[in-house]
C-alpha cells in the first residue's frame, strides 16, 4: 500500500514566446469584436437617421397631396356648375373627378408608408409602436451641411469595419507565429508538495511523511509533428485570407466615400434645377387656370399642368430626402 495526499502543478516556460504570441492573438481578436460592435452601432444609428429623414419626406409629400386634393375639389365643384350651365361636358367632369380619386388614393398610400416607417423606427429603437415626435415644417428649408473630407487616410482609420479587419489581420499574424513556435521543444517545470506513507497511521506524521519534488522536462514535437504542420498551414492560409479581407475593406471604404461625395454634389445641383422646375410648373398651373377661364385653354391642359406640378413637387421632396440620406451614408 502506498498512500499520498497533496498538490501538483506544472508550468510551461515560455522560452520561444509561444504563449505571448497566443495572448496577443487573443487580445487582437477581442479588439476586433469591439470594432464589430461599433460597426453594428454605426449602422443602427445610420438606419435610424435614414428612417427619420424618410418619415419627414413622407410627411411633406402627404401635405402636398392633401393641398392638391383641396384644390382639385374646388375645381371639380366649379366644373359641375359649368356643366349645368352647358359650358363644359360630362367628359371634363369625369376626368377631373378621376384625377381627384387618384390623388385621394395617393394620400392613403402615403399614410400607410408613414405608419410603416414609424413602426420601423420604433422597432430599431426596441420599443412598441408609438407616435414619433417630429417637426416636418422645415424639411425643405434646411440646407444639408457641407461635408469636409479631410485627409482620406485618417478618415479610413475611423471606419470600424476597417479597424476590425486590421485587428483580425494582426490576430492571424500572431496565430501564425504561435503555430510556427509549436515546432520548437517546450520546457515544462513541475512541482509536487504533499504527504505520503505506506500506512494510514503514518500519513499525518510530520516531517517523516512529507513528500516534495521539483523536476524539469524538455519535450520535442515528434509524434504529433504532422498535426503541427497542418495547423501551421491552416494559420498561414487564414493570414492570407485576412490580408485580402483587409485590402477589400480599404478598397470598399474608398469606393463608398468617393461615390457618396459625388452623390452629394450631384444632388445639390439636381435640387437647384428641380426647384426651378417646380416654380415653372406651379406658375403653369396658374396660367392654365386663367386661360381656361377665358376659354383660351381646354380642360386637358389644366389637368396636365396640375398633374405635372404635383409630380414635380413630390420629386423635389424626394431629392431633398436623398441629400440627407447621402450625408448619413458618408457618416
Amino acid at each position: 500500500t502506498d498512500m499520498s495526499l497533496g498538490i501538483t502543478t506544472t508550468w510551461e516556460a515560455d522560452v520561444w514566446g509561444k504563449l505571448r504570441s497566443a495572448k496577443k492573438a487573443a487580445f487582437a481578436k477581442f479588439l476586433g469584436s469591439i470594432e464589430a460592435r461599433n460597426f453594428a452601432i454605426t449602422n443602427l444609428v445610420a438606419e435610424l437617421a435614414n428612417s427619420y429623414y424618410e418619415l419627414l419626406s413622407l410627411d411633406n409629400q402627404l401635405e402636398i397631396v392633401q393641398r392638391s386634393i383641396e384644390l382639385q375639389k374646388n375645381q371639380l365643384e366649379i366644373l359641375k356648375v359649368q356643366k349645368q350651365a352647358a359650358v363644359v361636358t360630362e367628359l371634363a367632369v369625369k376626368q377631373f373627378e378621376a384625377q381627384l380619386y387618384n390623388s385621394q388614393s395617393l394620400e392613403y398610400e402615403y399614410r400607410q408608408h408613414i405608419a410603416e416607417t414609424e413602426n420601423k423606427i420604433n422597432f430599431l429603437a426596441g420599443r412598441y409602436p408609438q407616435k414619433i415626435e417630429r417637426d416636418k415644417s422645415k424639411f425643405l428649408d434646411l440646407v444639408p451641411q457641407n461635408i469636409k473630407e479631410g485627409i482620406p487616410s485618417q478618415l479610413l482609420k475611423n471606419r470600424p469595419d476597417i479597424r476590425q479587419a486590421e485587428t483580425e489581420l494582426q490576430a492571424t499574424n500572431w496565430d501564425l507565429k504561435t503555430a510556427q513556435k509549436e515546432f520548437y521543444p517546450s520546457l515544462e517545470l513541475s512541482a509536487t508538495l504533499g504527504l505520503q506513507a505506506f500506512k494510514p497511521a503514518y500519513l499525518y506524521k510530520l516531517p517523516e511523511s512529507l513528500a516534495f519534488s521539483l523536476a524539469g522536462e524538455l519535450a520535442g514535437p515528434i509524434i504529433n509533428r504532422k498535426a503541427i504542420i497542418a495547423e501551421y498551414k491552416t494559420a498561414n492560409a487564414y493570414q492570407v485570407e485576412a490580408m485580402y479581407e483587409y485590402q477589400k475593406a480599404i478598397l470598399n471604404g474608398v469606393v463608398e466615400v468617393t461615390t457618396e461625395l459625388s452623390n452629394i454634389s450631384n444632388l445639390q445641383n439636381k435640387y437647384s434645377i428641380k426647384s426651378k422646375e417646380v416654380d415653372a410648373l406651379t406658375r403653369s398651373v396658374e396660367i392654365a387656370g386663367e386661360l381656361y377661364k377665358s376659354a383660351r385653354a381646354n380642360y386637358l391642359e389644366v389637368l396636365t399642368a396640375q398633374r405635372d406640378a404635383l409630380s414635380s413637387k413630390l420629386e423635389l421632396v424626394e431629392v431633398r430626402k436623398d441629400q440627407y440620406l447621402a450625408q448619413t451614408n458618408v457618416y
